[in-house]
């Protein structure tokens, strides 16, 4: 008879702790919340112009939120940390240090986080991903020793799930005006 002392307790993933995970991860990896949020004004400010810093705080905390997105972010800051410790096998350690142009695998797992929105994501996406405005411009500078080759794509990422999130309950909120019914906004 065994004995029970010697069972393996199942795995069982404590949610919290990934959620509490990937905030401290984007912390140590300095990127702020608020300069999300600043990504995410620059994209919808046009066609919000009301649109406050808080409600784009906001959204990216619901993203933040979204188990895919921990996910991805603690993928992606892991693969980044090897990386500049050297710890990868050659030759993805070369590829990662110098954010090879040619390696795509940064945009994919970004586009898991992108694609949790809906397909104007992708748009938000590129926009930010080619101009690498605010924190995007600091990830991607390649004079600090730091390697981000994942962590800017998902930053960029983060921003244009948030900023489809709210393209999405903002039209609902058209609707609901126009047709004066009860609001039912988007699921999460």
């Amino acid at each position: 008879m065994s004995d029970p002392k010697d069972e393996k307790i199942p795995y069982s993933l404590n949610s919290q702790k990934v959620a509490s995970a990937t905030r401290e991860w984007m912390h140590k990896r300095g990127v702020k919340l608020e300069e999300i949020a600043e990504l995410v004004m620059l994209l919808q400010k046009k066609y919000y112009p009301d649109l406050t810093m808080a409600e784009c705080l906001d959204n990216v905390e619901k993203v933040l939120g979204k188990r895919e997105v921990q996910n991805a972010v603690l993928t992606g800051i892991q693969l980044d940390v090897l990386a500049e410790e050297g710890k990868l096998l050659s030759p993805l350690q070369e590829m990662l240090e110098n954010d090879e142009s040619l390696y795509g695998v940064d945009e994919i797992l970004a586009f898991s986080i992108v694609n949790v929105y809906g397909s104007i994501g992708f748009t938000n996406y590129g926009y930010v991903d080619k101009l690498k405005p605010g924190v995007l411009e600091r990830l991607n500078d390649k004079t600090t020793g730091e390697t981000h080759t994942f962590l800017d794509d998902i930053v960029g990422a983060i921003a244009a799930a948030a900023s489809s999130r709210i393209a999405h309950r903002k039209q609902a909120e058209r609707e609901q005006q126009l047709e004066g019914g009860e609001l039912d906004p988007p699921e999460d």
